[in-house]
């Protein structure tokens, strides 16, 4: 291994579960990132999961990782796929010897950092993302006491704590008691330049869109018990296009049937954030639980009209100036005020909005940055474990 002070590459390998969602794009963001800088970069993450699109991004970004895509089944839950994955996740750090092995999200935690706790004469370092995942997961329940304990037994085995914002530190402190006694610090997800070419709206034929997961924790159903209010109270209804997929997608359509509002819904599966932002003129999350959205941070950048739930790093996107204007998560009666006053809203007012907030945001989420500063923990982790 090179001296933890050369300014050489660096052999970096990414561990995971799901390609899905915003812990995806991040690990993308990075390993490109990290390749640009003249890093040989691996992947490794499920199988099962993911789908066309996960197909499509690795076959597109597998020929510029060096250390190249590792996909096996892993499952959500503990299961015997566990010890099978654990065997190629050792025989592919075998194969590729990282000097970093970086953990992203509770699933990878557990990959990565098992072995380094039986193995503390490793030769490479370990970093962890937590992302959300378990620490927002039914906090209070024995499933999030058992997940928390594991996240306290893994500690010792982890070189750096990369939390990717100040909320999920908050929340790591909250669950286990006390701030990662080893290397810890924030590095925030960052927005290329390219993502703040403002959206065009000038053929949207919705008046709002809904980006993400179809499950509880997204709070999909406070938005239609929302549109029920609208419509008999004030006699609104707006058009609204649900992109997304999830455990609940099939109960959310009955539930548009059953409050009276299907005819104003439209649902379609994943595809391209701006293409849908393009369709609508507001972006709505409702969230109950989040950590550092990523698909709020592009919304944001731009220049989409947002309404927001002040849940988890929200309101780090939104900073002092604008996070007064988030709202609380399960009250359809707010949310359905806040959606009807900035409908009302004139045009250019809320377009005013948008771009203040994508000023923000330019200033304080720089994908450059984010990549640095990762490598740079990395380069500190390991100086400290050569010694």
């Amino acid at each position: 291994m090179p001296a933890a002070t050369d300014t050489g590459p660096l052999k970096i390998l990414h561990v995971f579960r799901a390609p899905l969602g915003g812990l995806f794009r991040h690990v993308l963001d990075l390993a490109r990132g990290q390749v640009e800088r003249g890093h040989e970069v691996g992947i490794f993450c499920d199988s099962t999961t993911g789908g066309a699109r996960a197909d499509e991004v690795f076959a597109e970004l597998g020929p510029k990782l060096s250390l190249g895509v590792t996909r096996v089944p892993m499952s959500r839950y503990p299961s015997l796929t566990d010890a099978r994955a654990q065997l190629s996740a050792a025989a592919t750090r075998r194969r590729v010897a990282p000097q970093v092995v970086h953990a992203h999200g509770s699933k990878g935690g557990v990959y990565a950092r098992l072995p380094a706790l039986i193995s503390p004469g490793r030769s490479y370092i370990t970093a962890y993302t937590p992302h959300g995942g378990s620490f927002n997961y039914k906090p209070g329940s024995t499933e999030h006491r058992v997940y928390m304990g594991v996240e306290r037994l893994l500690e010792p085995a982890t070189d750096m704590f990369l939390f990717e914002s100040a909320f999920i530190a908050g929340r790591f402190q909250a669950c286990t008691g006390h701030l990662p006694r080893t290397d810890h610090r924030i590095v925030l997800n960052g927005i290329s330049d390219a993502e703040f070419a403002p959206i065009d709206h000038s053929a949207a034929s919705f008046d709002l869109v809904y980006l993400g997961e179809l499950r509880s924790a997204k709070g999909v159903d406070t938005l239609i018990e929302s549109l029920e209010i609208l419509k008999a109270r004030d006699g609104l209804t707006p058009r609204v296009l649900i992109v997304g997929s999830g455990p609940d997608e099939a109960l959310l359509k009955q539930m548009t049937a059953e409050h009276g509002v299907s005819g104003q819904c439209v649902f379609e599966p994943p595809g391209p954030i701006r293409a849908a932002l393009a369709k609508a003129r507001i972006m709505v999350i409702p969230s109950r639980a989040e950590s550092l959205p990523y698909v709020i941070l592009e919304a944001a950048a731009a220049a989409q009209p947002l309404i927001a739930t002040d849940v988890g790093g929200i309101k780090e996107i939104y900073g002092p100036k604008h996070a007064p204007r988030l709202i609380p998560p399960n009250d359809p009666t707010i949310l359905a005020d806040t959606i009807r006053a900035t409908l009302a809203m004139p045009e250019a007012a809320r377009r005013a909005e948008a771009t203040d907030l994508a000023s923000y945001v330019r200033a304080n989420f720089c994908l450059n940055a984010m990549v640095d500063g990762v490598l740079g923990a990395y380069r500190n982790a390991l100086a400290k474990r050569l010694g």
